[in-house]
């Protein structure tokens, strides 16, 4: 049985769950990606031992959590047990609420951004995030637009992103997932397809090389043909 897209009302689940899925999941991924290249936080991440011991699976199970958040609302029962294992996350030693607003900004921002959401649908995701952060306790990201969180994100990275062996070492593990969000025979390619999607300032925190002008634009050819 098809799952009837969720109401009108909410532009940003329409938009990740049913409009542009597979583009919406690219921007998830890179968006958690983004996290390692703050030491900090790849620093937590790198400790547990969970992300590159078994990347996938960790990848899978933060798309689930955020996709349950978008799909069923921050108030739903399975909400309110994702935000509870969130907040567990928060009391990480290492993570203050600085971090958890940058995190829930990259997973905010950055599927819309890929999956070119319109007017309506940023400002469904900078309402989810209001509501996200709320939720946790944390204090508001900057808005109310989802232009002005992007900024304050960007503001954030420019202070605080920096190369950490934490960060590349998580940033290999997770490169070959993004093989799960490709067409079949694109999919042997994803490290690459990955390494061509990275901006100068995570290139520069993951000593990844620009990728050469032909891999980019087969990059940007195959991203269009994700829906």
């Amino acid at each position: 049985m098809t799952t009837p897209p969720p109401p009108a009302r909410d532009a940003f689940a329409a938009l990740v769950l049913h409009r542009r899925p597979q583009r919406a999941r690219v921007g998830l991924t890179l968006g958690f990606v983004r996290t390692f290249a703050v030491p900090e936080i790849a620093e937590v991440l790198s400790g547990t031992g969970k992300l590159a011991s078994a990347p996938k699976a960790r990848a899978k199970a933060t798309g689930a959590m955020m996709f349950a958040l978008i799909g069923h609302g921050v108030d739903s029962p399975a909400g309110r047990e994702t935000v509870a294992a969130l907040a567990a996350l928060h009391r990480l030693p290492g993570v203050d609420a600085e971090l958890m607003r940058y995190v829930l900004a990259c997973f905010t921002v950055c599927p819309v951004t890929y999956a070119a959401g319109t007017a309506a649908e940023r400002e469904a995701a900078a309402a989810f995030a209001a509501a996200l952060a709320g939720a946790l306790g944390l204090p508001p990201l900057p808005g109310p637009t989802l232009a002005e969180t992007a900024a304050w994100m960007r503001e954030f990275e420019t202070a605080r992103f920096a190369p950490s062996e934490a960060g590349r070492r998580l940033w290999r593990a997770v490169a070959p997932v993004f093989a799960a969000r490709l067409p079949g025979p694109l999919a042997r390619h994803a490290p690459a397809f990955a390494a061509a999607l990275l901006d100068p300032p995570l290139r520069a925190a993951f000593a990844v090389p620009r990728p050469p002008l032909p891999l980019r634009a087969a990059a940007r050819l195959a991203f269009r043909l994700l829906r």
